[in-house]
């Protein structure tokens, strides 16, 4: 799949550009602070309704401006799409499908899948759980409609079990209504939990080999799921954990504390590994994920690659490019490298200043 344009206006600093892609390699370059990661930011958010940044919609309307428009033409399969984003700063967005609006997120799931690489994904092993538990869920929710449904049910439920907590300080009689949201807390937390084994599983033999190729046969890796609470315990550890979750006003037992060990010839790499080895193996997972993306989609994602290539050494550098062909890519850097020149064939370019296009190129 490609995208085929990209329309924005007044969204974060720019008034209003065009972007027509290239089926191929496409480079934004240019300064730091003139907007190429803003591209990047609109193109995902128009996939999946979410920043990756974890901004909010009226954070992303350019400045003054009380409303943001972002259109995106999509082809999959020979079939066109056009999706729609109109953010307003007082009201929730709405977004349409080929002209027709739709309600929930899950109807974007399918339409454009992408995978969005960062410098700050090179960090991921090395950072606290959160950012690996973001990750699985960015990626689940992009191919897994049945997901989406589940995390968003439960992300509500336990925003409403955690405001009960409080109020119980207040009023002991409300306890008896924590049972309801409990069930509902295990219900859905429990195939969020099912799907999140099924898809480290499933990543598994894929970031193993490349990974062996990336460190030349010296390391074997392997990614282990570390439940906070499995399916079958959950009402038990819940039930436990009654007595702190009044105490601390806040539910300490569910996928939401889950995490992710990455272990290389038996040494943790949140712990124990350099930072060559936590970068490698950042980078054999986002390789993995394109791999595990075409064979569940049948089709090729888009990759997006904000600034990366400048974090990582030639050899990693040539490995991603070597991945990447065949793949529509959107590649934001501040130059035109010699090097990327040389080892990628580069459809478009576009020189981005004070959030608009300077130039634009095709080779």
């Amino acid at each position: 799949m490609i995208i085929k344009q990209l329309d924005l206006s007044n969204f974060r600093n720019y008034e209003r550009e065009t972007f027509s892609f290239d089926g191929e390699t496409n480079v934004l370059f240019g300064d730091n602070a003139q907007g190429k990661t803003n591209v990047l930011e609109s193109i995902f958010f128009t996939a999946t309704t979410k920043s990756h940044r974890g901004s909010s919609d009226k954070e992303m309307i350019r400045m003054g401006e009380d409303e943001s428009h972002i259109r995106m033409i999509t082809e999959k399969k020979g079939i066109t799409n056009k999706i729609d984003v109109h953010i307003k700063r007082n009201h929730s967005k709405g977004i349409a499908v080929n002209g027709g609006s739709i309600k929930k997120s899950n109807e974007l799931i399918g339409i454009c899948n992408i995978i969005f690489f960062s410098p700050e994904d090179l960090s991921m092993i090395k950072n606290g759980p959160s950012e690996r538990r973001r990750f699985i869920n960015m990626e689940l929710c992009q191919i897994n409609k049945i997901y989406l449904f589940n995390l968003t049910k439960y992300n509500k439920i336990l925003q409403q079990r955690n405001h009960l907590l409080k109020q119980i300080s207040f009023n002991a009689e409300l306890k008896d209504t924590i049972e309801v949201w409990n069930q509902q807390l295990i219900e859905f937390g429990g195939q969020i939990i099912e799907e999140r084994r099924k898809y480290i599983d499933g990543l598994n033999p894929v970031i193993s080999r490349i990974h062996k190729e990336l460190s030349g046969g010296k390391e074997d890796i392997r990614m282990i799921y570390e439940p906070n609470v499995t399916e079958d315990l959950f009402e038990e550890k819940l039930l436990i954990s009654k007595e702190k979750d009044y105490l601390m006003k806040t539910t300490h037992i569910g996928p939401h504390r889950d995490d992710i060990a990455f272990i290389i010839n038996n040494k943790d790499l949140r712990k124990f590994g350099s930072q060559g080895q936590q970068r490698t193996a950042a980078l054999s997972l986002k390789l993995a994920e394109i791999e595990l993306v075409k064979s569940t989609i049948k089709e090729n994602p888009v990759l997006l690659l904000d600034d990366v290539l400048s974090e990582l050494d030639r050899k990693r550098q040539k490995h991603l490019l070597k991945s990447i062909k065949g793949i529509q890519t959107i590649i934001t850097c501040t130059g035109l490298e010699e090097f990327i020149q040389k080892e990628l064939y580069i459809g478009r370019t576009f020189e981005i200043e004070n959030g608009g296009v300077k130039s634009c190129k095709t080779k």
